[in-house]
C-alpha cells in the first residue's frame, strides 16, 4: 500500500498492473506512463512494463494495516480487465471481506465484467464500485452499475473529455469530475463541468471536483497546480455518505 496524491482517497493497493485500453480517456493514461516509469527505475512488480500481471504476493498486504484506510484498488489497472480470472478477483474480495476496518474502492471502465462477477456474489460491505464515464457514449456503464447493491456507487468523469449531456444518477451515490493532465492532455470546457455539478445537486449525489487539469477554467494551459481546483472561487470536494 502507498499513500497517495489523489485526493478522493487516502492510499492504493495494486495486485494486478498494468492493463489495455478500451475507452477515450485511456489513451494518455497516467497508469502506463508511471509504470513504464518504474519499470525503466528497475522496480521488480514492474518488470513487465505496463503488461498485465497479477500479484499474489500481495493480496495480503491490507491484513497488515491496522489503521482504517480509504483504499482505491487497482490504481494501476483494472481489475475486472478481461484478461483477469474470476479466481483472483475472488482472492481480492477475501481480502477485502477480511479487512471490514477499511473502505475499498473499486474503479473500472469494464462495467459489464463487473456486473457478470457480482451476478451470483454478495458485494462486500466495504467496497464501493465505480465506472469512468469519460465520454457522453459511455454512460451506459452507469446502467449496470445502479443495479449492483454496493454501499456506495459513484462515477469517474476523469478525464472528462465532452459534454455528458443528461445523466440518469439514480441509485448514484458519488460524482467525481476532473480535467486531464500531462503534455498531451485534452481541454475541459467549464461548462461540461457546471452540467454535471448542477445535475448532481438536483439529483442527491454527492459532488466532488478533483482539478482542471492541464487547461485552466479560462481555457489556457499551464501547470495543473496552477489551474487548481476552484470553480467559481470555492472548493467543492464532497465525500459520499456511508
Amino acid at each position: 500500500m502507498k499513500t497517495t496524491k489523489i485526493e478522493w482517497t487516502d492510499k492504493t493497493w495494486n495486485p494486478i498492473t498494468g492493463c489495455t485500453k478500451i475507452s477515450a480517456g485511456c489513451a494518455n493514461c497516467y497508469a502506463e506512463i508511471m509504470s513504464k516509469r518504474l519499470q525503466a527505475m528497475k522496480q521488480d512488480k514492474y518488470k513487465n512494463g505496463f503488461t498485465l500481471t497479477m500479484h499474489n504476493d500481495v493480496l495480503d498486504e491490507p491484513i497488515k494495516w491496522k489503521k482504517p484506510h480509504t483504499i482505491f484498488v487497482c490504481s494501476m489497472s483494472d481489475l475486472f480487465h478481461e484478461n483477469v480470472p474470476f479466481a483472483f478477483i475472488d482472492k481480492v474480495m477475501e481480502t477485502i471481506k477480511s479487512t471490514p476496518q477499511h473502505n475499498y474502492q473499486i474503479l473500472t471502465k469494464r462495467a459489464n465484467r463487473m456486473a457478470e462477477y457480482f451476478s451470483d456474489k454478495i458485494i462486500p460491505k466495504n467496497a464501493w464500485l465505480g465506472v469512468t464515464v469519460d465520454i457522453a457514449c459511455s454512460k451506459s456503464r452507469i446502467d449496470f452499475l445502479r443495479n449492483l447493491n454496493a454501499p456506495i456507487k459513484f462515477l469517474s468523469c476523469e478525464p472528462l473529455l465532452e459534454d455528458l449531456g443528461n445523466i440518469n444518477l439514480d441509485g448514484i451515490d458519488w460524482v467525481i469530475v476532473g480535467g486531464e493532465s500531462g503534455v498531451k492532455a485534452r481541454p475541459m470546457k467549464g461548462e461540461w463541468v457546471q452540467s454535471i455539478k448542477v445535475q448532481t445537486e438536483k439529483q442527491g449525489s454527492a459532488f466532488f471536483f478533483k482539478q482542471w487539469g492541464t487547461w485552466g477554467s479560462d481555457g489556457i494551459k499551464r501547470n495543473k497546480k496552477a489551474n487548481g481546483k476552484l470553480i467559481n472561487g470555492k472548493v467543492y470536494q464532497t465525500m459520499p455518505s456511508l
